[in-house]
């Protein structure tokens, strides 16, 4: 059986990640895929747990370091509970958030060590990596409009503008260092500009890989 495709959408606070994830769903069904949609922290129920405790406000004071460790360890079994098991039984997995929200988020808005990340990240993925990952981003003052008028921040969500413009360059230096993985999308257009981006990503991607 041929393997699935790993498909993750990425970006800061108020991009449109969820919009994206159901019309680019939507499509992946369309053209006869078996998917299956996920996010990250997340994915089962003890990385649902540890979502609950890394970005709720009852551990606001909790260090960089273990903050990065929960998301690694959620991860770890998002991994092997379900996201290689749907890959290897021709599965197509559509993922809010994977690897790079981790160089984004505990690297660049938490300034922790690329090289410790990389390491947890060998470790833990052992090779697995996003077959295309879509970019959703726009000036940071708008996405945090959108998502605070959205609802009641969480305790990432509730950091500085400057921790997000340091996510948001983090996420545009790893596109710009895996160009041909990470597509960026234009998020501050209209919602129709959006999708067509996303779909011209998309069938690019089908063209190559079906």
């Amino acid at each position: 059986m041929k393997p699935g495709k790993l498909i993750t959408i990425e970006g800061g606070e108020g991009v449109g990640k969820t919009t994206c994830l159901r019309y680019l769903g939507a499509e992946i069904q369309r053209q006869g895929m078996d998917l299956w949609q996920t996010r990250e922290p997340g994915g089962t129920a003890l990385g649902e747990a540890l979502r609950h405790i890394a970005l709720g406000h009852e551990y606001a004071g909790m260090t960089e370091k273990a903050e990065l460790l929960l998301m690694f360890a959620a991860r770890a079994e998002h991994i092997h509970r379900k996201i290689l098991p749907a890959l290897q039984a021709g599965q197509w997995v559509l993922c809010d958030r994977f690897i790079d929200a981790t160089y984004a988020y505990q690297g660049g808005g938490r300034g922790l060590p690329q090289d410790r990340i990389q390491w947890l990240e060998k470790w833990v993925q052992a090779g697995l990596t996003p077959d295309l990952t879509l970019l959703m981003d726009m000036p940071v003052k708008q996405g945090l409009k959108r998502a605070r008028q959205r609802s009641v921040p969480d305790r990432v969500e509730s950091e500085s503008i400057s921790f997000f413009e340091q996510v948001r360059q983090a996420y545009l230096a790893r596109a710009a260092q895996e160009p041909e993985r990470i597509k960026v999308i234009d998020a501050s257009c209209e919602l129709d500009d959006v999708e067509a981006q996303v779909m011209v990503v998309l069938g690019e991607f089908f063209a190559r890989h079906t």
